[in-house]
């Protein structure tokens, strides 16, 4: 078969697994016998409930590792789907189904350049490595954090790491995402007296006493960003107060936050900055911190250069190097000291009803995915 046929032929076999998270639903299995086949070494990490693959092929240095996730998110009402989102489909040269776009097809593609990449060079310098998990679309808790504290355990060390996330905007090829914000988040609970709204001099209000101190936290400048990053963002998520009754003066009111921030703040920083805001409002509070991920960036070097010259080479694009979007999976394998890029397909439909990806942009993912070989593991 060709690449294109081969390509369409793993998406099509990985999407019609119902791989909901944390469900692998047998891709990894299937992902495993393919790479075995090539030589690959393969190991089963199991954590909780979450199965993870991580694959090898050379004992040498340098490691390039492609990493990426089978579980895709719910669908969604089925009713509303054009199609069964796990029976993938082919309409006006689109590929229907929940990965399609996320990441499904990335990882098809990961595994069409490789086979061919090893079959023109089967004695390659250095080591390629897959790591897989089921874990990405959920907590990532027992995931590709913990598939690389195994690998730091062992001092096993990924020099370039190809993340398959939709990274792309219009074109594949178009946007690679070379780092990521960090993710605060807070809850932070507001303590009152509650009572009855006619006797305001027996109660205290936390919706009241609260909104002066968020609207200060809404209007701060926490930085400017920098050359890669846009400026530090706070947003509020959720605000939870009242019975439901509308004479009563609730006891409590949540605030659920976020700050997605560069390099330019660390999370120390930012939570001291933020409680000195409350206490100066004089607050009596709770508040609760899940840091999601530090602020990662990979600089021009060998990973970056080598795929903005396969994007060029394969398409004629000239890629612009982003920081922006949501968390991904390279927040956990960045701070080993890898050089960590995302680069797939287009985001537009991903996590929607009918989510989908340009077929023909199924080869062309694929040629750049073997270029960067050619370029890094000759």
């Amino acid at each position: 078969m060709s690449q294109q046929e081969r390509v369409l032929s793993y998406a099509r076999e990985l999407i019609g697994r119902a791989s909901v998270t944390p469900e692998d639903a047998g891709c990894q299995q299937w992902l495993a016998e393919k790479l075995a086949a090539l030589g690959f070494q393969c190991e089963h990490l199991r954590f909780g409930e979450v199965d993870n693959l991580w694959a090898r092929r050379g004992e040498q240095g340098p490691l390039l590792a492609f990493a990426g996730h089978t579980d895709v998110v719910p669908t969604g009402d089925l009713k509303a789907w054009s199609s069964d989102p796990f029976v993938p489909e082919i309409r006006d040269g689109l590929l229907y189904g929940r990965g399609a776009a996320d990441m499904k097809s990335s990882i098809a593609a990961f595994l069409v350049a490789v086979e061919d990449f090893i079959a023109e060079r089967p004695e390659h310098s250095g080591s390629i490595a897959w790591l897989i998990t089921a874990d990405e679309e959920g907590p990532s808790i027992n995931g590709t954090v913990k598939v690389v504290e195994t690998l730091e355990a062992r001092n096993e060390k990924i020099d370039w790491c190809l993340v398959g996330e939709p990274s792309s905007t219009d074109a594949v090829g178009d946007v690679i995402k070379n780092g990521r914000r960090g993710s605060l988040g807070g809850v932070l609970v507001v303590q009152g007296v509650q009572g009855h709204v006619a006797y305001p001099h027996l109660v205290k209000n936390p919706i009241h006493l609260a909104a002066p101190a968020l609207a200060e936290l809404v209007a701060q400048q926490w930085d400017e960003g920098n050359e890669f990053f846009p400026a530090t963002s706070f947003q509020i998520s959720n605000i939870n107060a009242g019975t439901g009754a509308t004479n009563v003066v609730p006891g409590i009111c949540e605030v659920v936050f976020n700050f997605r921030f560069s390099t330019e703040l660390t999370a120390d920083e930012l939570k001291q900055r933020t409680q000195a805001i409350l206490d100066r409002h004089g607050l009596e509070y709770r508040l609760t911190w899940t840091l999601s991920g530090e602020p990662f960036l990979t600089p021009r070097g060998a990973l970056v250069d080598a795929a903005v010259a396969a994007i060029h080479t394969v398409t004629g694009r000239e890629a612009t190097l982003s920081t922006s979007g949501g968390t991904s999976d390279g927040r956990f394998i960045a701070p080993t000291g890898a050089q960590v890029l995302e680069l797939g397909p287009v985001n537009a439909s991903i996590h929607k009803i009918d989510e989908c990806t340009p077929v023909n942009e199924l080869g062309q993912l694929v040629a750049i995915y073997q270029h960067i070989l050619d370029r890094l593991l000759p």
